[in-house]
């Protein structure tokens, strides 16, 4: 170990608050603003319903490929660790380098953005004043989780037990209250026309990217109790609700609103709330959307660090970075690090630049971390867990996570050169830190 720790990360995560940390950061705004992405792609309700589904069981296949890695390696940071023993300690550096200056951070900044601004809808905010509230929110969230992971842990599951009753609230009332309204899965105006492959596909890169962040709870394998148990049972049963709550959701927009409405709307709860109680959606959606934000934000700033930690552990980041809290005994370097960063990717703006620039890279390293438990299961190391349907599940899910990355890649070549030059230019990076180490 090369940081010098000042103590050990405290076990604290079981198998209720893992599952919670899961579902929580995976449901974040987009099933309540818009699934218009989705809908717009596919003009008709029985196609819709089948690319939330198809989303859902792809998004499964890679859980289960993480839950069998997560098994074989249980140290603190997940995706960084098992691209480091599969491939090279250089392909997890490049993971956490664009972690940290996009991917991570990034997302951080864009979901407290989007608090702020839905917090404008309720109390009239300037531009400044909603800057403010986003980096005082990363930062208070930020301190909770440095007082404890389990302070952290229970403050995800209370907005995850919220949000997930909100939606079965409006689930049972959409389909109650719904059945007063003339129509039921009606098609609308303009949405008629073949639906082709490319369409299809478009509308399940969509529904991938709404099921993103399902990975995080194998970044705190150490401070997960029996993480190799507790996390793969974590990742299948999250995946599991959050796809039943994506399709119970949609089914209820659609069941209450024309196809074609659902497909222009960009606040698809709000004109669902309208629908059937009248006025007043937009403040309903508003408290929604900030609620449900808050609670994969919480999720998101949690395992951050953890990653940031077991870099510098491996010497490759600051030292200080690495270590652990006396009293708290929590990352609380690496968790101040993450949050200065985010905070300032908030106040510059660049946070558009770098996250939808960068974003797609993940999925490439998906495809890989996927890839890699191909090449364990030849060298016969024996996980704890074994993933169903091997090989073929991980190998429809590389070919899903590279499909997902060639899409933008064509779709936004300029772009795309862009994020792949940031993700690359950790390189370099990585051999100065390496030697560095080596000589230490």
């Amino acid at each position: 170990m090369n940081a010098s720790n000042e103590g050990e990360l405290r076990r604290q995560i079981g198998l209720k608050h893992a599952t919670a940390l899961v579902v929580g950061t995976i449901i974040g705004a987009s099933i309540f603003v818009q699934p218009s992405e989705i809908t717009g792609q596919m003009p008709s309700i029985a196609g819709v319903l089948l690319v939330w589904l198809v989303s859902g069981i792809l998004t499964l296949f890679g859980a289960l490929a993480c839950a069998e890695l997560a098994s074989t390696f249980t140290r603190t940071g997940g995706v960084y660790v098992y691209l480091t023993e599969t491939y090279s300690p250089a392909v997890g550096f490049l993971w956490g380098w664009a972690m940290f200056w996009s991917m991570h951070s990034g997302i951080i900044a864009v979901l407290s953005v989007i608090v702020a601004r839905y917090l404008g809808y309720l109390i009239p905010l300037d531009d400044a004043e909603s800057n403010a509230v986003a980096v005082s929110l990363i930062l208070a969230l930020s301190a909770i989780n440095v007082i404890g992971v389990k302070e952290g842990s229970r403050i995800q599951a209370l907005f995850t037990l919220g949000k997930v009753v909100a939606i079965v609230f409006i689930i049972l009332a959409g389909f109650l209250l719904g059945s007063r309204l003339p129509e039921h899965f009606a098609a609308g105006t303009g949405t008629a026309g073949p639906v082709s492959a490319r369409n299809f596909f478009e509308a399940l890169m969509a529904g991938l990217f709404a099921f993103g962040g399902w990975h995080m709870v194998t970044y705190t394998s150490e401070e997960s109790i029996d993480p190799r148990s507790n996390i793969p049972k974590a990742l299948v049963a999250g995946v599991l609700v959050v796809t039943a709550c994506y399709v119970a959701l949609n089914a209820v927009y659609l069941y209450i609103l024309p196809l074609s409405t659902v497909a222009s709307s960009t606040r698809v709860a709000a004109d669902a709330a309208n629908a059937l109680l009248g006025f007043g959606g937009g403040a309903f959606m508003a408290v929604l959307v900030v609620f449900s934000t808050v609670g994969a934000l919480s999720g998101i700033i949690l395992a951050g660090p953890r990653v940031y930690y077991s870099m510098a552990r491996d010497g490759l980041l600051f030292d200080w970075a690495g270590r652990v809290h006396r009293r708290f005994r929590t990352p609380h370097n690496a968790i101040f690090l993450q949050a200065v960063w985010s905070s300032i990717l908030v106040l510059t703006g660049s946070y558009r630049v770098l996250f939808m620039r960068v974003v797609y890279t993940e999925w490439l390293f998906f495809g890989l971390m996927a890839w890699g438990l191909l090449i364990l299961r030849r060298r016969k190391i024996e996980p704890g867990y074994r993933m169903w349907g091997y090989p073929w599940t991980p190998m429809v899910f590389v070919a899903s996570s590279f499909a997902v990355a060639a899409s933008q890649i064509i779709a936004e070549p300029a772009e795309s050169a862009f994020g792949l030059t940031l993700v690359l230019a950790g390189l370099p990076v990585y051999y100065l830190w390496s030697r560095r180490a080596k000589r230490r």
